[in-house]
């Protein structure tokens, strides 16, 4: 079903040591949907993904995929979730001494045990699917920087994980390349029926893609919104996020 959640934050609070990043979120994220996490700078955006996709243990709460909550799963059952997750770092994260193709094996080659030219071909089918066909042999020195980014997340594609994880995908990139890779994103969810998590502030990209979104607050360390981008923008109750939805270039967006 379209709205089944396939992830389920419960009463989850994030610290390191005695410092609370934020506290007591509760929140759902349906399936094939993109979900949006939004807020400042310093709000905890980024350590929430981290927490979600099994890299940091929550101080309190829990994150449930389905029936199982991760942190208190057998190994079994954390590892099946994790090979169900591909993740796009902000810098990409691809090796500068491989080949793009060497790159997107490298999962496959850990998780599967397919052969050399499967291998090949699958690596070459996700390299098509990001635009990136014929480019196997070039290292990411010698492509441009959007290009990299579609390259890293050909890798988080690499064993048709069903959630994506995408931490500021856009960052770095001029407002073409950033609109082109949005318009990818979207393909992917409409073709492939991924559910996608997007760690943003870019006012463009929430627009433009979002489903649906929450909204942590750096002052008061929880959640104060949660719903669709352009309702938050016009109907927050809180104005502290219609003041970060209406910034320059938000006021006008479609």
């Amino acid at each position: 079903m379209a709205d089944e959640p396939v992830i389920r934050a419960e009463n989850l609070t994030m610290a390191f040591g005695d410092r609370v990043i934020q506290k007591d979120l509760t929140f759902d994220i349906p399936r094939s949907r993109i979900f949006v996490v939004m807020g400042g700078s310093g709000c905890g955006k980024s350590t929430l993904m981290r927490h979600l996709v099994g890299l940091q243990e929550p101080a309190a709460g829990s994150v449930m995929y389905g029936a199982v909550d991760f942190w208190k799963g057998e190994d079994e059952d954390r590892e099946a979730i994790r090979r169900r997750i591909g993740i796009l770092y902000q810098s990409g994260a691809l090796w500068s001494s491989l080949t793009l193709a060497e790159n997107i094996a490298i999962p496959i080659r850990t998780f599967t045990d397919f052969g050399e030219a499967d291998i090949r071909d699958l690596v070459s089918y996700k390299l098509a699917l990001v635009g990136l066909a014929g480019f196997e042999d070039y290292y990411p020195s010698e492509i441009s920087g959007g290009m990299r980014k579609r390259a890293a997340l050909a890798r988080a594609m690499a064993l048709d994980p069903d959630i994506l994880f995408f931490d500021e995908p856009s960052a770095g990139l001029d407002p073409l390349t950033s609109a082109r890779l949005d318009q990818l994103i979207l393909q992917l969810r409409d073709t492939l029926g991924s559910t996608v998590v997007i760690i943003t502030h870019e006012l463009s990209s929430i627009f433009a893609i979002g489903d649906d979104a929450i909204f942590l607050d750096a002052g008061s360390k929880t959640m104060i919104a949660r719903g669709h981008p352009r309702d938050l923008r016009d109907h927050a109750d809180d104005p502290g996020v219609r003041r970060f939805l209406n910034r320059e270039t938000g006021e006008n967006a479609p």
